[in-house]
């Protein structure tokens, strides 16, 4: 085991080809809060977060490049990101209502985990999880 103390996850990075554009999408359709936006080693950056003391944030990169984040695992595309939810059914609900592209629903074991796959408006592949396992924030 190292002797280096990391302690958490601090952000994750996500591709966009218009900074306005998808920090408006994610602020209505995932409820994140912008903290900051400012030009970073040549491009727009933006800073979102679920709550404004959060220590994981969402960092929107924007470039020129249209190539969605997604992992491919056994020939099938796989998220790179996943957001816990206290109410899978409401936010599955509430993207489809809004035209978001979404998965159904998959149950895992004796319904003890949920989720689905959703796309933000660059196609990047993402998830929304329920478990019993979840931490409570």
């Amino acid at each position: 085991m190292s002797n280096i103390e990391h302690t958490t996850i601090g952000h994750v990075y996500i591709p966009t080809t218009s900074i306005d554009d998808a920090v408006s999408w994610y602020e209505d359709n995932l409820g994140l809060i912008l903290g900051d936006r400012f030009y970073d080693r040549g491009s727009l950056i933006a800073i979102l977060k679920f709550f404004t003391n959060s220590k994981i944030a969402i960092i929107l990169v924007e470039t020129k490049d249209q190539k969605p984040l997604n992992i491919n695992r056994n020939d099938r595309l796989f998220p790179v990101l996943s957001i816990y939810s206290k109410d899978i059914e409401k936010s599955h609900a509430y993207m489809v209502d809004h035209g978001i592209k979404v998965t159904s629903i998959t149950t895992q074991g004796d319904n003890e985990a949920k989720y689905f796959y959703f796309y933000d408006l660059d196609g990047n592949l993402l998830e929304i999880a329920w478990s019993i396992w979840d931490p409570n924030f």
